[in-house]
C-alpha cells in the first residue's frame, strides 16, 4: 500500500470513551470545565462592553457589600488589568464544544454564554466581542508595546467557531462573521509591510480561523484576510530551509503553521502544505526530541540535536498540545504511521504528564533535570495559556481511535472507547476499544468491581507476575457482513511481534511499514485481540548516547531522586537489567511501570506521567558498552 493515504477522523458525535487512562483523565478535566462558571468566564466581555462594573457595595453609596467580590473572581493572566484577559473563555468554549455533543450540562452552559456574547457584542457597535480594548490593536500599529492582543482574540475567535463547527450554534457563527469583519476593515488599508509589522506580534491562530471561514462561506474577503495573515517573514525563511526555529518562541509560531495547514485544505495552494512540511523538519526531523516527545524548553525551541544542555524548562504545555494537533493534521494527509507515534509518545507523558492526576491542574514546563519538580498551576488565581489547552487536549481523545482510509479502518491508538463510522465497505460499523485489567497492566488503574471479584475467585487463573505486555480487545461491529481491512499500529516502542487472535485462534496479519493488517469478511461481535510486548529499554538522548532515560512500553520512567547518578546494569552488558520490577501489585490491579534499580544506588522509578509530588530525575550517566535502544 501507498503510505501516503489520506485518512478520515471522525467527529465527538461519533466517538466517546471507555474506561481506561484517557477517561480517568477526561472526567478530571471535565471537573474543571465545570468548576469555572459562566460569570467569571465572562466577566471581561460584559466589563468592555460596560455591561458589567464594581463599587465595592449594592448600592451607590452606604449598601450591602457585593456578594460577587474579587475574591471570587477569576485571577492571574485573567485579572481585571491582565491585558490577556478574556483568553480562557475562548479556550473553554473550544473544549465545551466537544463535550457538548453528548453533555446536556455542558451544552446548556455553552450556549448561555454564547447568547451572553451576543449581548456584548450588540453592545459594542455589533463587530468587537473580546475582552480587552480595541485600543489593544491599535498600539501594535503604533508599534507601542502591548502583551499579544491578537493572540488574546484568536482563543475567542476559535471557540466561536469550534461552538458552530463542533456544536452546531449559528449564533455563534453570526458572531464570528460579525468580529472577523472588524479585521476584515482593519488591515485594509495597511501596506505587506505594516502587515509583516504587525504580524510580528504574536497572533496566535488568526490565519486558521480566516482559513475556517473561507472554508465554510467562499466570501472572497476571508480569502483576502488569509493573505493579509500570509507570514513571508517566517514562512519563506522555512520554504528556503533555513533554521527560523532555533531559539524563538515556539508558541508563537506553531498556530501560524496550522493556520498554513488549515489553508492548504481550503485552497489546495501547494506553498501552505510546503510550508508546513518544510516546518515539521525542522522542528522535529531535524532537531530531535526529549525522551517525552518534546522540541522545546523554556517556551523555544532548542537548538538542533540540543537536548542535555536544556532540561529545566522543557516542553511548554501549549507546545505539546499544538504539535500534537500538527501531528495529526499531517497524519491525516499522509496516513504515516510516524506522526501516529509521535501523538502517542506526547499524549501519554506530555499531555497525560503534564496535568495533575490528583487535583487534574497542570504544569506548564515538564522539567527532566536532575531533582526536577512539577509546579502545578492552582484553579482559579493562574490562568495560564497552559490552562486553556489543558481544558481542550482532554476534551479530545476520543476522536484520536479509529479512523477510516480507502481501505476500511486503522487503529491509530490504542484508546478505550467507541467509535461509530458509516459507509466502511457499505456497512455501518461500531469498533469498540477495551483493554482488561485482570491479566494485563493499565496505567493510572485503580480498585474495579471486576478485579475485587477476580481475586475471590478461583477461576480463571490470574498471572503469577506483572505481565510485560499491552492487550487490547477490539470489537468489530459492522451492521450486515462485509469485507474491508482493519489496520492496527505496530507502536514504536513494540521490540518483538505482536500477536492478534480472534477466538482463541491466531490470525495471520500483513506487517505493512508497521501497521499489521488483518483483512476478512467481519460479522457483528466478532473480536480480536492485540498484544502488545512492553519491557524496559535504555534510550540514549539524541546529543549524548552516554545519558539514557529508561522507558517501559509507551511510557517514560522518571528515578524518583535529586540526584544525576550513575546507574549499572545487573548483567554486564545488558542495560535492561538495570532496573527490576517492583510493587508490582496493589490489591485487585498490577501496577504499570514501577520498577527499581538493581545495584546501588537504591533508587524507585515510576512513571512520569504518575509523579505529582516529590523530586525526580529522567536521564541517567551510564557506564556500560552494552547497545542502546
Amino acid at each position: 500500500m501507498n503510505q501516503k493515504t489520506p485518512v478520515g477522523f471522525i467527529g465527538p458525535r461519533n466517538a466517546e470513551l471507555l474506561e481506561g487512562p484517557a477517561l480517568t483523565r477526561a472526567r478530571l478535566n471535565r471537573d474543571y470545565l465545570m468548576s469555572l462558571t459562566a460569570e467569571n468566564l465572562l466577566r471581561p466581555y460584559l466589563m468592555e462592553a460596560g455591561l458589567w462594573g464594581y463599587s465595592g457595595s449594592v448600592g451607590t453609596t452606604v449598601g450591602e457589600a457585593a456578594i460577587d467580590g474579587p475574591e471570587t473572581w477569576h485571577w492571574g493572566w485573567e485579572s481585571p488589568t491582565s491585558e490577556l484577559r478574556g483568553h480562557i473563555l475562548g479556550h473553554w468554549l473550544s473544549a465545551a464544544s466537544c463535550l457538548a455533543t453528548s453533555d446536556e450540562e455542558v451544552r446548556a452552559r455553552a450556549n448561555h454564554i454564547v447568547e451572553e456574547l451576543v449581548r456584548c457584542q450588540d453592545a459594542n457597535g455589533g463587530q468587537w466581542v473580546a475582552g480587552i480594548p480595541r485600543e489593544h490593536m491599535s498600539r501594535i500599529v503604533q508599534g507601542k508595546d502591548v502583551w499579544a492582543p491578537q493572540y488574546t482574540v484568536h482563543k475567542i475567535l476559535e471557540g466561536l467557531w469550534d461552538m458552530y463547527a463542533v456544536a452546531g450554534s449559528a449564533a455563534a457563527l453570526d458572531l464570528l462573521v460579525g468580529f472577523a469583519d472588524w479585521f476584515v476593515q482593519w488591515t485594509d488599508p495597511m501596506s505587506r509591510a505594516q502587515l509583516d509589522d504587525v504580524l510580528d506580534v504574536e497572533t496566535g491562530g488568526m490565519l486558521e480561523v480566516w482559513a475556517n471561514l473561507y472554508g465554510e462561506t467562499g466570501e472572497s474577503k476571508y480569502a483576502a484576510l488569509m493573505s493579509r495573515y500570509d507570514r513571508p517573514r517566517f514562512f519563506d525563511r522555512l520554504l528556503a530551509g533555513e533554521d527560523v526555529l532555533t531559539n524563538r518562541h515556539a508558541n508563537t509560531q506553531i498556530p501560524e503553521v496550522l493556520g498554513a495547514a488549515r489553508a492548504w485544505e481550503v485552497t489546495g495552494e501547494r506553498r501552505w502544505r510546503d510550508i508546513v512540511e518544510a516546518f515539521w523538519v525542522q522542528a522535529v526531523g531535524l532537531r530531535g526530541t526529549y525522551c517525552t516527545g518534546g522540541s522545546t524548553s523554556g517556551e523555544v525551541w532548542q537548538p538542533v540535536q540540543v537536548t542535555q544542555s536544556r532540561l529545566h524548562r522543557v516542553q511548554e504545555h501549549c507546545t505539546v498540545y499544538n504539535m500534537m494537533r500538527l501531528a495529526q493534521i499531517l497524519y491525516s494527509w499522509t496516513g504515516e504511521k510516524t506522526y501516529a507515534d509521535y501523538w502517542e509518545r506526547n499524549l501519554v507523558n506530555g499531555i497525560f504528564g503534564q496535568q495533575n492526576s490528583k487535583t487534574g491542574m497542570v504544569t506548564y514546563f515538564l522539567p527532566l533535570a536532575p531533582g526536577s519538580e512539577k509546579q502545578w498551576g492552582s484553579r482559579t488565581n493562574d490562568f495560564w495559556c497552559c490552562h486553556g489547552t489543558l481544558l481542550q487536549a482532554h476534551s479530545h481523545h476520543a476522536t484520536a481511535a479509529v479512523q477510516r482510509d480507502e481501505n476500511g479502518l486503522r487503529i491509530s491508538q490504542f484508546i478505550p472507547s467507541v467509535t461509530r463510522w458509516d459507509d466502511v465497505a457499505g456497512a455501518s460499523v461500531t469498533i469498540r476499544i477495551q483493554q482488561d485489567p485482570l491479566g494485563v497492566v493499565v496505567l493510572g488503574q485503580s480498585v474495579t468491581p471486576r478485579g475485587l471479584n477476580a481475586i475471590q475467585r478461583l477461576v480463571p487463573d490470574l498471572p503469577v507476575e506483572r505481565p510485560d505486555q499491552m492487550v487490547f480487545d477490539i470489537e468489530v461491529s459492522p451492521d450486515r457482513t462485509t469485507r474491508f481491512a482493519v489496520r492496527l499500529r505496530i507502536p514504536e516502542w513494540v521490540q518483538t511481534v505482536i500477536r492478534v487472535s480472534c477466538a482463541g485462534e491466531e490470525l495471520a496479519y500483513v506487517d505493512d511499514e508497521g501497521w499489521a493488517v488483518v483483512d476478512r469478511v467481519w460479522s457483528a461481535g466478532d473480536v480480536i485481540r492485540v498484544e502488545l510486548p512492553t519491557g524496559v529499554r535504555a534510550v540514549p538522548a539524541v546529543d549524548d548516547p552516554g545519558a539514557v532515560s529508561f522507558e517501559d512500553g509507551p511510557y517514560v520512567l522518571a528515578g524518583m531522586t535529586s540526584q544525576r547518578v550513575t546507574v549499572e546494569p545487573a548483567i554486564e552488558g545488558d542495560l535492561s537489567t538495570v532496573l527490576a520490577p517492583d510493587e508490582t501489585r496493589t490489591h485487585n490491579w498490577w501496577n504499570a511501570g514501577t520498577y527499581r534499580t538493581t545495584r546501588t544506588p537504591d533508587i524507585r522509578f515510576v512513571p512520569l506521567s504518575d509523579v505529582t509530588d516529590g523530586t525526580y530525575t529522567v536521564y541517567f550517566p551510564i557506564e556500560s558498552t552494552a547497545p542502546l535502544v
